[in-house]
C-alpha cells in the first residue's frame, strides 16, 4: 500500500522508514515524551516494533500513523495518525478511527501537534466520509487535551484503560 504524504506549513507527514529508527527510538526513550503514554521509556527493540505496527496499520486498515518530519531541518519530531487498537475498555472505541499523536520534547509547545492533527483530519474526512473519530488522553495531559479541544474533540467519558484513568473524546466531521 502506498502511504500518502501530507504537508503542512512546517511539517511533512510521511511513512516510517528503516532509516528513522535512531530518531524514532530516541523519541520513545524520552521520559518526558512517554510520561502520559507508556509511562516508561521504550528500548530500541520496542521502538522497532512500534514502527512495524505503524506500517502494518496501513496495510491492514488503509490508514495509520505518519512520521512528522520538520521541513526546515529534516528532523523526525514525532508521529501522529489514526489507528484501530481494539482496546479492551468501556466505552468501546471499536469501529472508530482513533487518532493519536506524540511529539519530541524539543518541540513541545510549538503548535506542531495541532498542525499535524488538522492535516490528518482533512485527509481522514475525505477518506472516511462522515465518520466519528476518537482519542483517549490522560487527565493530567493538559497540552494534549488542548490539542483535542482545538481540533474539534469533545469529552464523552472518563474511564480506565489498563488501570489508568483516561478521558475519551469524540469528534464528528
Amino acid at each position: 500500500m502506498t502511504i500518502p504524504v501530507l504537508e503542512t506549513a512546517r511539517l511533512i507527514l510521511r511513512e516510517h522508514r528503516k532509516s528513522d529508527l535512531s530518531g524514532y527510538a530516541a523519541l520513545w526513550a524520552d521520559p518526558v515524551v512517554v510520561r502520559y503514554t507508556t509511562g516508561v521509556p521504550q528500548t530500541e527493540e520496542e521502538a522497532w516494533r512500534r514502527m512495524m505496527m505503524a506500517r502494518g496499520h496501513w496495510e491492514l486498515n488503509g490508514y495509520g500513523y505518519w512520521v512528522l518530519e520538520q521541513k526546515a531541518s529534516g528532523l523526525l519530531v514525532g508521529e501522529a495518525g489514526f489507528a484501530e487498537f481494539h482496546r479492551d475498555m468501556n466505552p468501546s472505541l471499536n469501529g472508530m478511527p482513533e487518532i493519536g499523536w506524540i511529539l519530541g520534547s524539543f518541540v513541545h509547545g510549538q503548535g506542531y501537534a495541532t498542525e499535524a492533527v488538522r492535516a490528518i483530519h482533512a485527509w481522514g474526512d475525505a477518506r472516511f466520509g462522515h465518520v466519528r473519530t476518537c482519542c483517549i488522553i490522560s487527565p493530567e495531559n493538559d497540552a494534549s487535551i488542548r490539542v483535542a479541544e482545538k481540533t474539534g474533540y469533545q469529552e464523552v467519558a472518563q474511564t480506565l484503560y489498563r488501570d489508568h484513568p483516561v478521558i475519551v473524546f469524540h469528534r464528528d466531521p
